[in-house]
């Protein structure tokens, strides 16, 4: 089968397709047919070397919707639950440094880590959905927002991880104010925020900030004495100042937590972004176009 590897770091050029055998699923693991499997900013990092690995063959991609076409040994417990050939779902590959990632023909995921697919949109949709939206909803976890009670600044809110944050919050009854670049105002608001700024908010003093725009200390600025701050890049959150307490949302795969986003997103609640589509030996173009940003969706490798 054909995968996007990198055998060295570096940019777009580090991406290689290379043929490679199909992985067989073990205990408790599935194998998945991929049709749809979109590209992050954390793929870049990996191609870049930010996540270690010299040396060694990394495969790229963490989010995959397609269909099962094998089966593990498989028991039907816990959040999996159990999964026959030809079930069509969407799973997260975990991991940063890994031989064989979702960017392949084929891929094989622990079985509790998988979901059925979403109904009212395809694959290339769907494929966009569980590393952004799982990352929202676990850094939302660790806030802890109080309904009704607590403000929530969402940095980079028109994002992918971002726009799901405010959707998110919005839903639970969290005032959201959302920092996203001028022209982005009216979608940040169809999300559910109650403001959208893309100035500085120094002038605000949130109870927490998720920051999925990676700004660091000044979003730490915002957040009141005693507050809260999560980052989305693990171990690269600012210091605590203030008594603020600061963290990172390190994403964990949660079958079971992807399959309420995924009814979500089919009761209109959540939506996706598409930017663009690419084959997947076109792989190197696609990150070519990441990395000249402004990208405003997702872009999706399609074997």
């Amino acid at each position: 089968m054909r995968a996007v590897v990198v055998n060295s770091f570096g940019g777009p050029e580090a991406v290689e397709v290379v043929e490679t055998e199909v992985p067989r699923p073990g205990a408790r693991q599935v194998r998945i047919k991929v049709a749809a499997a979109s590209l992050n900013p954390v793929d870049a990092g990996v191609r870049a070397g930010v996540f270690g690995g010299a040396g060694e063959r990394i495969g790229l991609g963490w989010d995959v919707a397609g269909t099962v076409d094998a089966v593990g040994a498989v028991d039907g417990a816990g959040a999996g639950g159990a999964w026959s050939v030809g079930d069509e779902v969407v799973a997260l590959h975990y991991g940063a440094v890994k031989p064989l990632g979702t960017h392949a023909e084929y891929v094989v995921v622990d079985a509790d880590a998988v979901a059925p697919a979403p109904a009212t949109v395809d694959a290339v949709h769907a494929a966009t959905l569980p590393l952004n939206a799982l990352t929202a909803a676990q850094a939302l976890d660790r806030l802890e927002p109080a309904p009704g009670r607590s403000s929530l600044l969402v940095t980079g809110a028109a994002g992918a991880v971002g726009g799901y944050a405010v959707r998110l919050a919005a839903r639970r009854g969290i005032a959201v104010t959302g920092l996203a670049r001028e022209g982005d105002e009216e979608f940040v608001r169809s999300l559910g925020a109650r403001h959208v700024t893309s100035d500085a908010v120094a002038d605000r003093a949130f109870d927490a900030v998720l920051d999925a725009a990676v700004l660091g200390e000044p979003a730490l600025a915002w957040v009141r004495d005693g507050g809260r701050y999560i980052g989305v890049i693990p171990h690269a959150e600012p210091a605590s100042v203030r008594g603020v307490e600061t963290g990172a949302v390190e994403v964990s795969a949660d079958g079971a937590r992807l399959a309420e986003l995924v009814r979500l997103l089919d009761e209109g609640v959540l939506t996706t972004r598409v930017a663009e589509t690419y084959a997947l030996e076109d792989a190197a173009k696609a990150h070519a176009r990441l990395d000249e940003g402004g990208v405003r969706g997702r872009l999706v490798l399609v074997p």
